[in-house]
C-alpha cells in the first residue's frame, strides 16, 4: 500500500489493510516459508566428502575455528562461531573489514578459517586471501557460487547453494543465510559427535544456565550440614526430635544408631501419619513412628540425580551419607528449588 494511503487511512479511521490484503500476507509468508524449506532440503545433496573433509580440517586443528562473513553472511557466522564454541570446537568471529585493520593478528597459523560469503567474491574477504595464504592458514569456504574466487582459494569449498531467494526480488538474503545458518549446525553437530561431547561438557560451556546447574551442581554443594543437620538418637522421645525439627527447619530429621550410622529418618509425613494414630509425642521413642533408614544420596552425587530420586520416590527430603552409612547432610526440595536445579 503506498505510504499516502496508509496517511490516509488512519487519518480516517478506517482500517489499514483488509481481508483481501490479510490473505496476500498469509499467502506471502507461507511462500517464503516453502521456498527456505526447498533450500535448506537442497543441502541434503550437498552432503558429501567435501563436508568430510571440512570435518577432518578442523578436527586436526591444534588452534581455533575463525569464521568470517560481512553482511548478512558476518550475522550467520557470528552464530555458527557461537554454536561451535559451545559444542566443543573452540572458535570466534572475526570480521573482514576489521581483519584488513589490524584483527588478523587474532588468527594464528594454527588456526582454520571459515569464510561465509553467498557470492564467493565479496571484496573484504577476498582481500584477505593472500595473507591467509601467505601464512598457511587452513581456508574452508561457505558459498552459494562453487566456482567464485572464495571457493576456488579455499581448501575445501561447502556448498551451500540456494535455487532463489525467498525475497520476490531475489535480493535480500533470505534463502540463502536460512542455509548457511543450518549448514552450520550441520557442521557444529557432527564435529560435536566425532569429538564425543556430552552433556557434561556442554555444561560447562554454559555454567550459568539451567543445564549448567543440573549437571554441575552436587548434592555437597546444596546439603545442610555440620550444625545445619537435625539429628537424634534412636531412644529419644519423639516430642524432643520435634524439638530438634523445629530448631533446624528443614521439615525432617536423621536417626542414628548408638555408632552413628544411619538408623532412619522422620519427616513432618511421619508426623501427620503419627498423630492420624493418635500417637502420644510425650511417651513414644522415635525408633516407633520413623522410616527405617529411609532413601538417601551421596555427597559427590549430581543435584539433579537427587532431585530424581525424590520425584521417583514422591519424597521432599533426603539423607546425604558417607561410604560408611554415616549421615553427613540433608536436603530437601526447598534446597534445589533454590539452587535452580528444578
Amino acid at each position: 500500500m503506498p505510504f499516502t494511503a496508509i496517511i490516509a487511512a488512519f487519518s480516517s479511521g478506517n482500517p489499514i489493510f483488509d481481508m483481501s490484503q490479510s490473505s496476500d500476507l498469509i499467502q506471502s509468508a507461507q511462500r517464503t516459508i516453502r521456498f527456505e524449506l526447498e533450500a535448506v532440503e537442497g543441502l541434503l545433496a550437498h552432503i558429501d566428502a567435501d563436508f568430510v573433509k571440512a570435518c577432518e580440517l578442523i578436527l586436526a586443528s591444534k588452534g581455533r575455528v575463525v569464521v568470517v562473513g560481512m553482511g548478512k553472511s558476518g550475522h550467520i557466522g557470528n552464530k555458527i562461531a557461537a554454536t561451535l564454541a559451545s559444542t566443543g570446537t573452540p572458535a570466534f568471529f572475526v570480521h573482514p573489514a576489521e581483519a584488513s585493520h589490524g584483527d588478523m593478528g587474532m588468527i594464528t597459523r594454527d588456526d582454520v578459517i571459515l569464510a561465509l560469503s553467498n557470492s564467493g567474491s565479496t571484496a573484504e574477504i577476498v582481500t584477505l586471501l593472500p595473507l591467509i595464504k601467505r601464512l598457511g592458514i587452513q581456508l574452508i569456504s561457505l558459498t552459494g557460487n562453487p566456482d567464485s574466487p572464495l571457493a576456488k582459494a579455499a581448501e575445501v569449498n561447502l556448498d551451500a547453494r540456494v535455487a532463489q531467494e525467498a525475497c520476490p526480488l531475489n535480493l535480500a538474503p533470505t534463502s540463502s543465510t536460512t542455509a548457511a545458518l543450518v549448514l552450520g549446525d550441520a557442521l557444529a553437530i557432527a564435529l560435536l559427535e566425532a569429538r564425543g561431547f556430552t552433556a557434561e561438557d556442554f555444561a560447562f560451556s554454559h555454567p550459568g544456565g539451567a543445564l549448567g546447574r543440573r549437571l554441575l551442581l552436587k548434592v555437597e554443594n546444596v546439603m545442610h550440614a555440620g550444625d545445619e543437620l537435625p539429628q537424634v538418637q534412636r531412644g529419644t522421645l519423639l516430642k524432643d526430635a520435634l524439638l530438634e525439627m523445629s530448631r533446624k527447619g528443614l521439615g525432617m530429621t536423621v536417626v542414628l544408631e548408638a555408632d552413628g550410622r544411619l538408623a532412619g529418618i522422620f519427616t513432618d509425613g511421619d508426623l501427620r501419619r503419627s498423630l492420624d494414630r493418635n500417637i502420644d509425642v510425650h511417651k513414644t521413642l522415635i525408633e516407633e513412628v520413623m522410616t527405617a533408614h529411609g532413601k538417601t544420596a551421596r555427597a559427590e552425587m549430581l543435584a539433579a540425580e537427587a532431585l530424581k530420586i525424590m520425584e521417583d520416590h514422591k519424597i521432599s527430603a533426603l539423607v546425604v551419607i558417607d561410604k560408611d552409612e554415616r549421615p553427613v547432610g540433608a536436603l530437601n526440595m526447598h534446597d534445589l528449588l533454590r539452587a535452580g536445579v528444578m
